[in-house]
């Protein structure tokens, strides 16, 4: 059993987030800046490969109505092109609200200034990612 792997993908970086090895609690990993679908795909293999993860789970940014919108496509074609690189499992989850419930936890718990803010709000936003598809697998078990 591998570690799962948490992302929020974005256009000008991508938050990763990681469990530890009995996939019990997600904890922010790192956070990358985004080139090119290719790239990122690239990249993001080479972190499941050299960190043992066996699935990597996706926010899908779903508009608040439910419609899926530009984003969307460009998450579905990352996830094709890391499909061509890996065989990798990969799951998706509404992420609807996580970076703006990261962002919300910086400023209200951690008192983080905006600077600050950038590169930590996406991989909080894949911990929140990741911990709900852990919450959601164990209730569904």
């Amino acid at each position: 059993m591998g570690r799962i792997m948490g992302i929020d993908y974005g256009l000008k970086r991508i938050g990763i987030a990681m469990t530890d090895l009995l996939q019990i609690t997600a904890n922010p990993f790192n956070t990358i800046e985004s080139l090119s679908l290719k790239k990122n795909a690239l990249k993001i293999v080479e972190l499941a490969k050299d960190n043992d993860v066996s699935t990597i789970v996706l926010g899908l940014p779903v508009n608040m109505n439910g419609s899926k919108g530009e984003m969307t496509e460009i998450v579905c074609n990352f996830i094709d092109e890391i499909k061509s690189l890996s065989d990798v499992e990969i799951t998706t989850i509404d992420e609807r609200l996580t970076t703006a419930q990261a962002e919300r936890i910086l400023i209200e718990e951690a008192d983080i200034s905006r600077e600050k803010r950038k590169g930590l709000k996406d991989k909080i936003a894949a911990a929140l990612i990741l911990q709900t598809f852990l919450d959601t697998k164990v209730c569904s078990n």
